[in-house]
Formats: structure tokens, C-alpha cells, sequence
């Protein structure tokens, strides 16, 4: 009989999109795999102890010594374009059983196994770690856009522990020594975009100077992704809705809209769209990586919550964010609170730039191995030569 499910709350139920609950029973007296049959077609989920696959599911019954070579197997096959219904979606497994694959020894089908298992733990606690870092990047910036950091360089108390060292503000509780003041004079310029003919789909180019669109800004971080140019005599054309680096970009719309981020270094100068507020800070009262911080914060979010309430598509004007209130604290502070979400948000860098390497390296060894075009026992020679070598 199985052991008692680890939980201690049951043993897992499965549907066609994973683990759906807990039941004190299990039809499936050990580990196994389960594949998406309705709904979910083709979606391949490990369990690791007893459980119950409901009805919407295919339970895959082959020998234990097997199981985890299948798992990556069905998990590499395109089981997600075998649905051939005209309503639910659906999952045949006749249509599965006419795939075919290369088999090899089961000692190599186990190490197989083995080494994308090994990969696959590095993603899960790649991940873990990316998750931490968030959840330490939010606490860390909430204090500090609430405390701040003394002429000590500590992190002050709570205004709850040290009233003393604090005020009411248009923003609530801020540091005594902080000011509060409009974006229109933080910046010595805002636009947005150009609108309308002024900037077209057929302006497009493959090569030139980058556009900046909405998709491109994420809160604190902008990642162009658009991979959209235009000329560079048309790029003279929009010279007043250039962005350079050093700049900070707002969005005028989205879910929510004003999510901010620092036009980066490694940037060439590009051109926003209409839908793009552009802020150029006055860096004698405000740094460009505060000022994207703090439009991002809870407090500027209220703000933006009373401009846009009762609206379907929520969107801000560049009035609306000319008008929007940032705390300031002196230049000194802002640099030494810059320096802490700076080195966090390197950590945090680092990390999903090794998950993105993990999964790509994940992603080639599935179709080396699984194919048959790469065989495990060179690839592991080659891992001890290299070994070796070192």
C-alpha cells in the first residue's frame, strides 16, 4: 500500500489542466502521468504520489522503470495539434498512438530521464528564487518609498514607531525632510507621441531608430521588444517626441495605465508613439530611476485610480500626468535609496536571465534527445571529458 499523501490533506485530483483539489482517496496507486483529454488537450502533468485523474483525462499506464523517459516524451510531442473536434476540445488517443519516436536502450531512455529531470529541478528552483526576489523587492520598495533612509543611511522606523520624524502630505505620511511636487516641475519637458498621419504603419522600418510603444514599458523596466524603426530622416521629422536615455517613459493607457520605466543606456535614441508620455527630468531635483519608481508606487496608483474612475478603457492624458504628484526627497537620498533597488533589481536580472538559459538549453536538449539526434551516452562523454578538462 502507498504511503499516507504528503499533504496530509489527501491525495491530488487531476483534470485536463492539472491538479484540481484533494480527495481522501486515489484511484492511482502511485506516481504517474497524466495527459489532457477534454479542454486542456495534450497537457502532460507529473504526479508523484497516489492521486485520482477525473474523467477529462488519459492516466498513462506504463512500466515504473519508464515513466519519467514517457513524461518527457509526451511533453515533447505535439499532442496540442492532434485535436480534431468541432467542439470541446478533444484528445483521441488513437491519434497519439500513431506518433512515432526513436526508442533507445532503457538504460539510455533513463538517463535521458535523468538528465532532463536534472535540468528541470534548476528551473523550478531558478524559479523559486525569482519568486523570492520579487516578493523581497516589493517589501523593500515599500519602505522605502515610505521611510526612506536617514543621514545615516538607515532605513528609518515606521511613522507608527516615530512620529516625530515624519508629516501629512497630499500623499499621506511622508519624511519630514521630503517635499511633494508636480511631475510639470520635476521635468524640464514632457510630451507624447506623434499623432495621427504623423507616424504610420507604412513609416516602418527594419533598421533605423527604435519606436517605443506601450507593450515595450514594463513597470520600472523597459524591454523593447517591437523590433519597429523608422528612417532616420523621418526620425528628424518627430525630433520633438524623441526619447533618449535618461529619459522616463509613461504609458497612456493599459491595465493599469501609467506604468512607468528609465529609457535605458543601452538604448540608441528612438521616437515614442501617441500612447507614450515621454518625461525628461530635471536632474537637479529628481533622478530619472526615482521618478520611475515612484509614478509606479501605491500612492501615485490612487492617483491614477481618481483620474480614470468610471472609465471602461482606463487612460491618463499628458495633462493627467503633468499633474501628478511625486515625494521628493533630497538628491543625496534618492541616490543612496537608487543604490538598494538597483542591486536587488540586478540580482533579479541575473536570475531570469539563467532561467531563460536553463529553458533554452532545456528546449534543444528535448529535441537532441528525444529525436535521437543526439545520443545521451555522447553527450555525457563529452560532459566527463569536459570535466576532466577543467
Amino acid at each position: 500500500m502507498p504511503a499516507e499523501a504528503r499533504s496530509g490533506h489527501g491525495f491530488p485530483v487531476f483534470g485536463s489542466n492539472g491538479e484540481v483539489g484533494r480527495h481522501h482517496k486515489y484511484l492511482i496507486p502511485e506516481p504517474g502521468i497524466i495527459v489532457g483529454r477534454k479542454g486542456s488537450v495534450g497537457k502532460v502533468t507529473w504526479s508523484d504520489e497516489p492521486f485520482w485523474p477525473i474523467d477529462t483525462t488519459y492516466w498513462v499506464n506504463c512500466a515504473p522503470e519508464d515513466r519519467r523517459w514517457i513524461y518527457w516524451i509526451l511533453k515533447w510531442l505535439p499532442l496540442t495539434r492532434l485535436d480534431s473536434s468541432t467542439g470541446v476540445p478533444g484528445l483521441n488517443r488513437n491519434d497519439a498512438y500513431a506518433l512515432t519516436v526513436d526508442r533507445p536502450r532503457l538504460i539510455e531512455r533513463q538517463q535521458i530521464a535523468q538528465i532532463l529531470d536534472t535540468l528541470d529541478t534548476a528551473i523550478h528552483q531558478t524559479e523559486a528564487i525569482i519568486a523570492k526576489l520579487k516578493a523581497v523587492k516589493q517589501g523593500l520598495l515599500h519602505d522605502l518609498l515610505t521611510c526612506g533612509i536617514d543621514a545615516n543611511g538607515e532605513l528609518r522606523p515606521p511613522q507608527a514607531e516615530a512620529p516625530h520624524l515624519y508629516k501629512q502630505s497630499p500623499l499621506g505620511w511622508i519624511p519630514k525632510e521630503w517635499k511633494v511636487d508636480f511631475v510639470s516641475n520635476l521635468t524640464t519637458s514632457s510630451v507624447i507621441g506623434p499623432f495621427g498621419s504623423d507616424l504610420v504603419a507604412s513609416d516602418y522600418r527594419a533598421t533605423g531608430v527604435p519606436v517605443v510603444f506601450v507593450r515595450d514599458v514594463k513597470p520600472g523596466c523597459l524591454i523593447w521588444k517591437s523590433n519597429v524603426y523608422v528612417s532616420g530622416r523621418k526620425a528628424q521629422a518627430l525630433a520633438a517626441h524623441e526619447v533618449v536615455p535618461g529619459d522616463v517613459v509613461a504609458t497612456k493607457m493599459g491595465l493599469p495605465p501609467c506604468v512607468a520605466a528609465v529609457y535605458p543606456a543601452s538604448m540608441p535614441n528612438g521616437v515614442v508613439t501617441a500612447d507614450i508620455v515621454r518625461l525628461r527630468p530635471n536632474l537637479g531635483r529628481i533622478l530619472p530611476g526615482w521618478m520611475s519608481v515612484f509614478i509606479n508606487a501605491p500612492s501615485v496608483a490612487k492617483q491614477v485610480e481618481q483620474i480614470t474612475a468610471g472609465v471602461t478603457r482606463p487612460k491618463v492624458t499628458l495633462r493627467d500626468v503633468r499633474n501628478l504628484r511625486l515625494a521628493v526627497p533630497v538628491l543625496e537620498e534618492q541616490r543612496l535609496l537608487m543604490e538598494r533597488v538597483d542591486a536587488i533589481e540586478t540580482r533579479l536580472r541575473l536570475e531570469e536571465q539563467s532561467i531563460e538559459k536553463l529553458w533554452a538549453e532545456k528546449t534543444g536538449l528535448m529535441d537532441d534527445l528525444l529525436t535521437g539526434r543526439v545520443r545521451v551516452t555522447a553527450l555525457l562523454a563529452e560532459a566527463v571529458q569536459q570535466k576532466r578538462s577543467a
